[in-house]
């Protein structure tokens, strides 16, 4: 009995993943497709509506949503909404994780704010470290000059989404050849994803 509910877990372990992600991307484009349908037909009959347009203009209004941001009215106009979340008690922490999140996720921005991949010894023991600041000079009880040899170094928790920023001495660290979703994806995952370079083994027969 144990063996069969092993290799249950284990085909269920292979597909769940796959099939979440797919239900996932599935439901985002139905529920763009939905929302989207009444606006189009609107403006086109309903004969000449071809299935996939509602996804196809919401790919496009999206494309043109995240030109827009560049503008700065379009900007100020953000700022306000922002502050006016940020004044409600249980929204602005709902809010507030969520923009940090995919503020973090959105293309451009992780390799802007966590600048270099190293390693951060304790002792015997080291933990990838991502640095985001160079020079902490801004800290009270810091003497003059102290600052220069002191960095911020954001570690993050194993299967959390969160960590700690550590400030410390530029010599406890050690910066390493890693691409950052490599080094996100080793710490986030305990060194138990599949898509670690360790992990890519040819399957045997």
């Amino acid at each position: 009995m144990s063996y069969l509910w092993k290799n249950v877990f284990k085909g269920l372990a292979t597909v769940l993943p796959v099939a979440l992600t797919v239900y996932l991307i599935y439901w985002l484009g139905l529920n763009i497709e939905k929302g989207l349908h009444p606006v189009i037909t609107s403006m086109v009959p309903e004969a000449h509506y071809i299935p996939g347009m509602g996804l196809a203009a919401g790919v496009v209004l999206l494309f043109f949503l995240g030109l827009a941001v560049n503008a700065w009215i379009v900007r100020q106009l953000i700022w306000v909404v922002e502050k006016l979340l940020e004044r409600i008690p249980l929204v602005k922490s709902i809010y507030g994780s969520l923009h940090d999140f995919m503020d973090y996720f959105a293309a451009g921005k992780s390799r802007g704010g966590l600048k270099q991949v190293v390693l951060v010894s304790f002792g015997e023991a080291k933990l990838i470290g991502f640095l985001t600041r160079e020079r902490i000079e801004d800290i009270p009880g810091l003497e003059a000059g102290q600052g220069d040899d002191i960095v911020a170094v954001y570690m993050p928790l194993s299967y959390q989404i969160g960590g700690y920023t550590l400030y410390m001495p530029r010599s406890q660290i050690e910066p390493i050849k890693m691409s950052m979703e490599d080094a996100m994806r080793r710490v986030l995952t305990a060194e138990l994803s599949k898509s670690a370079p360790g992990h890519k083994k040819r399957p045997t027969k």
